[in-house]
This record gives structure tokens, C-alpha cells and sequence, in this order.
């Protein structure tokens, strides 16, 4: 792959980092690209833990958490990019919109520039045939997901309910126009198709891994100077 590739979309792909790519944010890191197009990359880190458990993520922001499953699970560094907010992977959860419902715009279009607030960024993009999230702020991603920011996923949650699989990151990670590409083109990254039982499913210790194996690969079988797929 090429930085001129044409039409190349990332969307719903992970990102594998390769061991040339020494980089503290992303070195050893799986990133799974919730938004990709002409005007840049947007995605989550889904292999590094932070210091704070889901549960020490709720007493930070005043909430009980009623979901036993989520207790222990880690909030994760999703990115370098606003650390300090939170971003929700999860499955979708679709209320039903007029058919006239205007589509909203691209993500990407907000989320390279500083100035927009987080919950913005991720709220540009919904899905525009009939469905809309649940949520406030919300971006659809292609292959069922959804990243929300507003705090209303949380107070799902807190009370029981909310998504059946669930992702929490402080920051994210993002791409100017052609910067992903380049990084491609200089194989710092290797491609597949995301699999969401690797988000969801799989130990975060074990996702490098598991998604090298995606593409049939083991990771003592890389090297600085192999290219990718």
C-alpha cells in the first residue's frame, strides 16, 4: 500500500502496530479506526489499560455501577489526543428517526480540529437510513458499533442496563489529512478487518496478539523490515 492509494477506508479495521513503530502511544498497539476517509483517522487504542477500573472510573464521575461484569474491567488509553474525556465503544443501540431525518456530517470534519469539543467530535456521524442512537452524542460506525460520549451511556450503565458489550477509553486517537496513509506507506502498521470479539471478547493482554493471528501471523514472525498486508 501506498500513501496515493486510491479510495483507501480503514473504517472498522484494526490497526496493528509493527515493531518499528517505537512511538509511547503506540508502540505494541492495536487500534481499532472507528472513522476513516479523505480528511483523516479517527480510532481507539484497545490494548493499553490505564490506572483506573470501570469502577473507579464511576465513583470519579459520581455514579453507581450496577453492572457486575464491568466492576474490573480496565478504562483503557485509547489515545493521545484529549485524554482528560471519555469515549464508549459499544454495540448499537438504535431508536427508530422520520425518514426525512437529515443526515449529519462526517465525523472527521470536527475531530481535526482542536477547538470542537470531544463530545462533538463523536457525535458528527449517526446513521442515516432511518436509525439514530440512543445516546446524545454518538458516531455509527459501520459493523454495528457506536462510540458515545455523552454521559447518558454511563447512566445506562450505572443503573444495569446499557449496552451488552462495552469498551470505556480516555482519549483517542487521530490522523490528519494523508498522515495515516504515509504511516502505511512506511509500514508502521499492519491492516485487517476488525473482529469485535477481539474488542470485547478477548483479554487485553491477549488482543495484540489475537489480532496478529487475524491475519495468520504470530508476533515473533515480524521484524522492522517486513512490510504489511
Amino acid at each position: 500500500m501506498t500513501a496515493d492509494s486510491p479510495s483507501i477506508n480503514l473504517t472498522h479495521h484494526f490497526l496493528i502496530a509493527m515493531p518499528s513503530l517505537e512511538d509511547e502511544a503506540f508502540a505494541k498497539s492495536v487500534v481499532y479506526v472507528c472513522e476513516h476517509s479523505e480528511r483523516g483517522a479517527l480510532g481507539l487504542v484497545i490494548n493499553k489499560p490505564g490506572e483506573l477500573s470501570m469502577q473507579g472510573l464511576f465513583d470519579k464521575v459520581d455514579l453507581p455501577l450496577h453492572r457486575q461484569d464491568l466492576i474490573n474491567a480496565p478504562v483503557l488509553q485509547g489515545g493521545p489526543v484529549h485524554t482528560e474525556r471519555g469515549f464508549v465503544l459499544h454495540d448499537a443501540m438504535w431508536a427508530q428517526v422520520p425518514e426525512d431525518g437529515a443526515p449529519q456530517k462526517d465525523a472527521i470534519d470536527a475531530a481535526q480540529e482542536e477547538a470542537v469539543d470531544a463530545a462533538q467530535e463523536a457525535a458528527a456521524l449517526t446513521a442515516v437510513s432511518g436509525k439514530e442512537s440512543v445516546y446524545a452524542s454518538t458516531m455509527t460506525i459501520p459493523g454495528g458499533l457506536e462510540m458515545t460520549t455523552s454521559k447518558d451511556v454511563l447512566e445506562a450503565l450505572s443503573m444495569g442496563a446499557g449496552p451488552k458489550r462495552v469498551l470505556i477509553s480516555l482519549g483517542y486517537s487521530a490522523w490528519g489529512e494523508g498522515q495515516l496513509e504515509s504511516e502505511l506507506a512506511e509500514n508502521s502498521w499492519l491492516t485487517v478487518g476488525a473482529d469485535t470479539a477481539v474488542i470485547f471478547d478477548t483479554p487485553v493482554e491477549q488482543r495484540y496478539e489475537r489480532a496478529m493471528k487475524l491475519l495468520g501471523l504470530e508476533p515473533w514472525m515480524l521484524s522492522n523490515d517486513v512490510g504489511h498486508s
